[in-house]
């Protein structure tokens, strides 16, 4: 009850945000400097007036074809110059043009509606992109990709059945009433807007209290398909701890959320469909009554009749689908709504105004009195002071949580430092563009994620403009071209999702190559060999530091022997740097940086003994 009164009050807002949403989709349908568009919009709505005139015209070519067959008024009726053949004719081919008028109309729209889908969809996946790491983290990729896929088609589903349903539809019932009340008389008017009034409020209320049930409907939806990604993608972690039944539980949990409330939408559909006809029925018979005795008393042709049941039909119709249009329009501003909250999430990291492109001459980084918290209440790193020279090799050591990886975050610019500045040749990186910062620094990750495609794919993805013979040469350099070519599709071997075909050490190696293709001018390893075994990783340790001449690279590291002979070594505890200078000077310091190397040492023997043994 009380999710039921929650989503309630969510629904209520929404009809104050409705208007916005839909001010939101209209510069997508009138764009400015976009002639053609609002030529096309146009001559969509003038052949839908066309169509809809030719529709409550129709009718009437139906009852002069009638009067002209029927034996008390065969004799005198006419219409236009047409007899009962000539009427029938022209009856069919009213309706032939108002179908085609509006398939015509459909087809004038529809590069204006796919184009706006188009735009629509593009600025939202763009603006993902631009969202902060921050919020990457912490969102539900099922639930984000649930709410992209329901706005665009909530948008498709605006521009269809509003602006070529209701409208028109509102159009017609005027149009036919004007011609009831001038062919008939006032009362035929007064039952047709009585049941039409009757009706539309009966459809909306009951609509509205089954949007509420339908909105329950989708959040149940939508947790069960981030439930079920997110069990996919953690499949090995699933598999290594025996829970497939609970993960199975689990999504079966969610799954009786949706059954229960899709149960209570269907009852609820039936209801709305049955009192729809009771109230349609009663106005028709209604009408029908009235026109029967009219033509009793003689005041009404047969035609008459047959007219008045046409325009009823006609009316009825499209009536028929209100209820399910209005809730599918209700639902569709939710969904939009939803998707423009999205595209209206602010994005925490930006670029300033004017802000110039970042200019490399020689690499040099420096962390002036940098402090920086993910919360602001746990500060992460407390005052750092460190200064990588141009073509030095700098290495950030310490233990978990000291805060290693969040330096690489900060020179990224994956967040703003909160304290201080971060400088690249004396540019703090907050007045540099970001894609100037991206494109002048390298990263090789400790958790490397590939593309669901190509090993090419994904070690050209460093520079797409690269060669073939390029790429080979960056494979060859991260020591992955032998293992590539031995595969059977070679270099257009699918990696799979997140690159799960491959082994850690695999993937840290194409992650590497990549690295290598981009050939910046900063580099930032982040435990870059941490899943290779140890040969490799000398190997690669060797191109690495080839790779580094020339070059500022700073390493964040756990194995110590890999940072051994790096020109500055940092250690950071606690989010302050505790002592630093060459790998000698720190261990004649006998500090913390002593204590470390030995104690790996002494792991690194026990290691190499337990396995000769």
């Amino acid at each position: 009850m009380r999710r039921l009164t929650k989503t309630a009050a969510n629904l209520e807002n929404s009809k104050v945000q409705g208007i916005a949403v839909i001010q939101r989709v209209v510069p997508y349908l009138w764009p400015e400097g976009q002639r053609w568009v609002k030529r096309r919009v146009v001559a969509a709505l003038l052949i839908l007036l066309l169509a809809k005139v030719i529709a409550v015209g129709t009718p009437i070519f139906y009852k002069q074809a009638v009067d002209a067959l029927a034996p008390e008024t065969a004799s005198a009726a006419t219409f236009l110059g047409f007899g009962a053949v000539g009427l029938t004719l022209a009856y069919g081919l009213a309706r032939l043009m108002n179908v085609g008028f509006q398939q015509l109309r459909d087809v004038i729209f529809t590069r204006v509606g796919q184009r706006a889908l188009r735009q629509l969809a593009l600025e939202t996946f763009t603006h993902i992109h631009r969202l902060s790491l921050r919020y990457h983290i912490t969102r539900k990729t099922g639930g984000l990709s649930r709410v992209i896929e329901r706005g665009v088609k909530g948008v498709d589903f605006l521009l269809r059945f509003l602006l070529f349903s209701m409208g028109p539809l509102l159009l017609e019932l005027v149009m036919i009433s004007v011609v009831l009340f001038f062919l008939f008389d006032v009362w035929y008017l007064a039952v047709v807007v009585a049941t039409i009034a009757l009706y539309v409020i009966f459809t909306f209320k009951v609509t509205e209290w089954r949007v509420k049930i339908r909105k329950i409907m989708n959040d149940q939806d939508t947790d069960a398909n981030q439930k079920a990604i997110d069990s996919l993608l953690n499949f090995e972690t699933v598999k290594y701890f025996g829970a497939e039944q609970w993960e199975a539980n689990r999504y079966d949990r969610a799954m009786a959320q949706y059954e229960n409330a899709a149960i209570r939408t269907n009852y609820s559909l039936a209801f709305l469909n049955f009192g729809q006809s009771l109230l349609i029925t009663g106005g028709l018979v209604a009408v029908m009554i009235m026109a029967a005795m009219g033509v009793q008393r003689g005041d009404l042709t047969v035609g008459d009749f047959v007219m008045v049941n046409a325009y009823m039909i006609q009316i009825t119709m499209p009536l028929n689908f209100l209820g399910t249009v209005y809730r599918e329009i209700r639902q569709a501003l939710i969904d939009m709504g939803d998707m423009f909250d999205l595209l209206g999430q602010p994005a925490e990291v930006t670029d300033k105004p004017g802000a110039a492109d970042l200019q490399v001459s020689g690499g040099r980084v420096t962390l002036d009195g940098v402090t920086f918290g993910y919360d602001a209440a746990r500060p992460i790193l407390k005052g750092i002071n460190l200064d990588a020279q141009p073509g030095q090799t700098v290495a950030i050591v310490g233990s978990s949580g000291s805060g290693k990886s969040t330096i690489g975050r900060l020179l990224f610019r994956f967040y703003d430092v909160t304290g201080g500045a971060l400088l690249i040749d004396g540019q703090d990186v907050r007045d540099v563009t970001q894609a100037s910062l991206h494109a002048l620094i390298g990263v090789v990750p400790q958790d490397t994620v590939l593309f669901n495609d190509t090993v090419h794919y994904n070690i050209a993805y460093g520079r797409p403009d690269a060669t073939e013979a390029e790429i080979v040469a960056a494979a060859k350099a991260a020591k992955i071209h032998e293992f590539i070519i031995s595969l059977p599709d070679g270099y257009q071997t699918t990696v799979g999702e997140r690159g799960l075909k491959l082994s850690g050490g695999e993937k840290q190696r194409v992650g590497i190559a990549r690295t290598l293709l981009k050939n910046p001018p900063i580099l930032l390893l982040d435990e870059a060999t941490s899943a290779l075994d140890t040969q490799t990783e000398r190997e690669i340790q060797a191109e690495l530091k080839a790779m580094g001449e020339g070059r500022t690279v700073i390493t964040i590291a756990h194995r110590l022997s890999t940072i051994a002979d790096a020109d500055q070594i940092v250690v950071l505890e606690d989010g302050v740097i505790v002592e630093h200078g060459t790998h000698d000077k720190l261990l004649e310091m006998q500090g913390r940086y002593a204590q470390l190397w030995h104690r790996q040492s002494e792991e690194e023997t026990h290691a190499v003994v337990a396995a000769d043994g």
